[in-house]
């Protein structure tokens, strides 16, 4: 997928799993494991290939303080208007996935989401994503990853659990649950999702 091109065009379905019930459902329910016994502000939590901050905004509004990146200015640039419009206070890094360090967004985060970054990735790159996670994630952190099954598709590679389980080696998958989102009916022909979250916490 050449974001770059899909939101200079204005495409960007993604998007449309904000109005998803199920898919907010779902998300939901994850995140309010990671919030149990606890009260707000929650701590760090990084918003990994963010786009325009969907779901940023939304973990802001629920009381965690929120970074995010995305190597496409004008999915940022989008992204601050969301954060204007929602009244919140979210901090925006232009800056690539497998260059977390680099890109100085920070340590300490105890919740990592990727909501469809990974699986998109080289296996090259996955690895340095992990390795980027690995070093930026707090002791205590819980890391969410929605990933699409590996299989031949136009755009998206996909990923397999072998797959997330080599980038991240210093982590255990607890749980794969299936997102609940229902994509437009020519999105599923084509690009079968199928996509599950995957929960990780460290070894």
């Amino acid at each position: 997928m050449n974001y770059r091109f899909a939101y200079a065009v204005g495409f960007h379905p993604w998007e449309d799993a904000e109005r998803d019930l199920n898919f907010v459902n779902t998300i939901s329910k994850l995140l309010e494991r990671e919030e149990s016994g606890r009260r707000p502000p929650y701590g760090l939590a990084l918003d990994l290939g963010c786009g325009s901050g969907v779901w940023g905004v939304q973990l802001a509004k629920r009381g965690w303080q929120v970074t995010g990146i995305d190597i496409v200015e004008k999915a940022l640039k989008r992204g601050r208007d969301r954060i204007r419009a929602a009244g919140v206070d979210m901090r925006l890094v232009h800056g690539d996935v497998t260059a977390l360090r680099q890109a100085g967004v920070g340590t300490g985060f105890r919740l990592v989401l990727d909501s469809g970054t990974f699986h998109g990735l080289t296996g090259a790159q996955r690895e340095a994503m992990g390795r980027e996670i690995n070093a930026s994630a707090a002791p205590d952190a819980t890391v969410l990853l929605l990933v699409w099954p590996a299989r031949k598709r136009p755009l998206i590679r996909g990923a397999d659990r072998g797959d997330v389980e080599a980038a991240f080696p210093e982590w255990k998958v607890t749980d794969v649950v299936a997102s609940g989102f229902t994509p437009p009916k020519i999105l599923e022909v084509l690009l079968r999702p199928d996509e599950h979250w995957y929960r990780l916490r460290r070894r």
